[in-house]
């Protein structure tokens, strides 16, 4: 696998290691050396027309495969799956196999992106949230952009383990999220209200759906179990509640909730979550200028708040932003695991 599309795949095996699946990097890497032009799902990664990387090819890939193994319909490919060991003579024979009866739906599934809803993200948000509503001292209103199902909405109703003996949430809770918090932590004991909350996707998945559950579980590292479990019971609780997240352009609907009438004695907190990235520069310059403009607008009385955990060119992790307004000054809250394990605040 020669150019662009080789050096995409082992850079996202070297992403795998650093984030805990050295399975999904020797699966990217086996790729890379195996694949051939015989089947649909090997011309289609060997010719991708765009950008590798930005369209996130080797995640395709990967969920293809793993789609497949959790599906039921290729036994042989779901047995070399963990927790059995990882054997790469094994693994090509059985994805060899797979190719050749199901070449058709692997290779129709490279046609979307990756969608993923990382529960564990939530860590932040509540951070941030914590954070506003001391700021503020008022009940919060939530809106989340690019919310997939849905599942990060939920957020103050997880129970939370942050090391150190730290905890927040019922104990008993139907999810308990691990998340390590370091540094200077937001005030676990500021008062929390959440008096409505709503989500805008693109391509919202309905987490009551088999087919959409099945899809974001495909995008899940096989061998990250605790991740796979934590994301199955949040799909649970959401489709218990019924909460659906509705499709919409991400600027069009901001600008939307933006220009109804603020209430008084209720913060307006709009987040998102490694979302910026797959935003065009004119959806993004929308939000923006939405945002600000309400913000000019905020009172004590009627503030608006916006959290991002976005990919920012540092290390480790991605970088945590808080604005409130009024004020309006971005501020840097710390830093965070991709996927939730460790939070550094300030």
């Amino acid at each position: 696998m020669p150019g662009p599309v080789a050096k995409h795949f082992e850079r996202q095996a070297q992403a795998c290691e650093e984030l805990g699946s050295p399975f999904t990097a020797a699966l990217c890497r086996l790729l890379v050396e195996r694949l051939d032009r015989s089947t649909a799902f090997g011309r289609r990664i060997l010719d991708w027309p765009g950008d590798p990387a930005a369209d996130a090819l080797a995640l395709r890939a990967c969920g293809a495969l793993h789609a497949l193994a959790r599906s039921g319909r290729e036994p042989d490919l779901a047995s070399v799956y963990p927790p059995a060991p990882f054997a790469r003579e094994g693994v090509w024979a059985a994805i060899a196999g797979a190719m050749a009866r199901h070449d058709a739906f692997l290779s129709g599934w490279l046609d979307s992106p990756p969608q993923t809803n990382e529960v564990a993200r939530s860590s932040f948000v509540l951070g941030a949230a914590l954070t506003v509503a001391q700021r503020t001292g008022l009940p919060l209103a939530v809106f989340e952009i690019g919310a997939s199902a849905g599942l990060n909405l939920a957020f103050d109703q997880y129970r939370y383990e942050l090391g150190g003996g730290r905890a927040w949430g019922d104990a008993g809770a139907p999810l308990t999220i691990e998340s390590e918090w370091r540094g200077v932590l937001p005030a676990l004991a500021s008062p929390l209200r959440i008096v409505s909350r709503a989500g805008c996707d693109r391509k919202p998945l309905d987490p009551a759906s088999q087919e959409d559950a099945a899809r974001l579980l495909s995008y899940v590292w096989p061998d990250q179990s605790a991740r796979l479990q934590r994301l199955e019971a949040a799909l649970r609780l959401a489709a218990a509640a019924g909460r659906r997240v509705e499709q919409a352009d991400a600027a069009a609907w901001v600008e939307r909730q933006l220009a109804a009438p603020a209430t008084p004695g209720v913060c307006r907190f709009f987040f998102h979550t490694i979302v910026w990235q797959y935003l065009p520069d004119a959806v993004k310059t929308r939000i923006e200028a939405a945002l600000a403009a309400a913000g000019a607008a905020a009172t004590p009385a009627t503030p608006l708040a916006r959290f991002g955990f976005e990919i920012d060119g540092g290390a480790p992790g991605g970088g945590m932003v808080l604005t409130l307004w009024p004020g309006g000054e971005p501020e840097a809250l710390g830093r965070a695991d991709y996927h939730g394990r460790w939070v550094e605040w300030g």
